[in-house]
């Protein structure tokens, strides 16, 4: 890639669901060229590129010489080889979550990201929200973690189970929170509209202390995507959704004691945090976009390995707790990774 200024070249491969979103993003920026759309329903594809003033393709092997970064959203158990023949290529990659259908493969991908001085970015869209950038300015010590991500059941997900559908986005930011590493883990799960875990209860005990209490469901017919924090100083509530923060502290409390009752008032105030909201998944590709920039210039090529994988690893374990029954396990003596090799 000659010269830094020049504009960057993208595509996008797979034209589904998350697809669509990428390629609205890649459209909307005004020093990026959407080159190709690639996916395997050509109708799709041809259709999509018409409106986006691009080309279709029905193979990613056809972006390559013409791109400099790619969006990666094809079903989970194709990310490995089409992000592996991107990056081979010298491409950067923004692949969807859950980057691969196992540790091995993601170990391998970052391997050759490394060799290739390519960007490989894992899409954990929920690190962008704005709120969630807010949060951990002001987490310290937390107590209690509590986190609900419910919505209804979407067909188009099925193949996944709601751990590598939902949760992982939780898993990733709570494991981002805590200072610590996971001590144990309990985990149960149950199938309702698919034949796959649909909802799901995680505890997490870290070294630290802190208990994590993480929920997701996509059998719920209200869609809910809130965090809660108990740290020794604060109540911290956080949506997702509304890329709000709201942040309760004590200020003075009583007892009043006569002969009918024993009478409890707390005085509290309640902070209401300024976020600065944008489009999560817009954040996210603008990232991709400058790394890859930099690494035009000659820059170091920076990879979130251990984070990423940190994340995979505990999902795959929950995953196959639940899978096999087991309702606790110990960390990390019992995993084929510990998080202390990240």
């Amino acid at each position: 890639m000659a010269g830094s200024d020049r504009r960057i070249r993208a595509g996008v491969v797979g034209a589904g669901h998350m697809g669509q979103y990428h390629i609205l993003v890649f459209a909307e920026l005004w020093d990026v060229d959407l080159v190709g759309i690639v996916d395997t329903d050509v109708d799709r594809a041809q259709r999509l590129a018409g409106q986006y003033g691009t080309q279709a393709f029905a193979d990613h092997h056809a972006l390559i010489g013409k791109v400099d970064v790619a969006s990666v959203a094809v079903p989970t158990d194709q990310h490995f080889a089409v992000t592996r023949d991107l990056l081979e290529a010298g491409i950067h990659v923004l692949v969807e979550k859950p980057m691969t259908p196992t540790l091995e493969e993601a170990k391998e991908l970052f391997r050759l990201a490394r060799q290739r001085q390519a960007v490989l970015h894992v899409g954990h869209v929920e690190r962008f929200n704005g709120a969630v950038q807010e949060l951990k300015k002001i987490v310290e010590r937390p107590i209690l973690i509590e986190s609900r991500r419910l919505g209804p059941f979407v067909p188009r997900v099925q193949n996944d189970t709601v751990v590598m559908d939902l949760m992982i986005h939780d898993i990733d930011i709570v494991l981002g929170l805590v200072n610590g590493e996971p001590r144990r883990i309990n985990a149960v799960g149950r199938s309702v509209q698919s034949n796959l875990p649909d909802v799901a209860n995680v505890q997490i005990v870290f070294d630290t202390g802190t208990l994590a209490n993480i929920t997701a469901s996509r059998s719920t017919e209200q869609k809910i995507r809130t965090l809660h924090i108990t740290q020794p100083d604060a109540y911290i509530t956080l949506d997702y959704t509304d890329q709000d923060i709201q942040i309760h502290r004590r200020a003075a409390q009583e007892y009043t004691l006569n002969r009918e009752s024993i009478r409890y008032r707390q005085a509290a105030f309640v902070e209401h945090l300024f976020v600065h909201k944008d489009n999560p998944l817009k954040l996210e590709i603008l990232h991709l976009i400058q790394a890859a920039r930099e690494a035009r210039a000659g820059g170091l090529v920076e990879l979130a390995e251990g984070e990423d994988l940190r994340s995979l690893a505990v999902a795959l374990e929950i995953e196959r707790m639940i899978r096999e029954g087991r309702g606790e396990t110990a960390w990390p003596e019992d995993l084929p990774w510990s998080v202390r090799s990240a």
